[in-house]
């Protein structure tokens, strides 16, 4: 990969971003999405902004996302430098870690630079871990 480092590669990734809040659930067997239509990044290489949908689809064990803490943490990424599927990985992990749900998706629908656009998806499932 020519000018591409493994320091572009892990930039951002253990940037300390604002905590993700939860609330309890009342109810069981149900699924909650959130979009963000107008997420924001940075190219960890050019510096370059990179636009994006992020939707996080989950089934809530215990807690649930809360919206306001999710949207200021979202919007911590404004500045910074990492690859879409790094974004993807890092929030779900991070919406993991928060809340502990019983299966969750995330996936970045980024908007075309150069004439490409990109969609990445990841999963976790509360039985089998991430990758599932």
């Amino acid at each position: 990969m020519v000018g591409y480092t493994k320091e572009h590669a892990k930039r951002g990734l253990d940037a300390k971003l604002p905590k993700i809040e939860t609330w309890p659930s009342q109810f069981q067997a149900y699924e909650i999405t959130i979009e963000a239509p107008e997420f924001t990044s940075v190219c960890p290489k050019t510096g370059l902004p990179d636009f994006g949908l992020l939707v996080l689809r989950y089934e809530p064990d215990r807690s649930c996302v809360e919206l306001k803490s999710y949207k200021e943490y979202l919007h911590a990424y404004r500045n910074l430098g990492l690859f879409y599927e790094n974004v993807v990985n890092r929030v779900l992990r991070d919406v993991v870690a928060a809340c502990k749900p019983l299966k969750a998706s995330l996936t970045g629908v980024f908007n075309s630079r150069g004439g490409l656009s990109a969609t990445v998806v990841a999963t976790y499932a509360k039985e089998g871990g991430f990758g599932t």
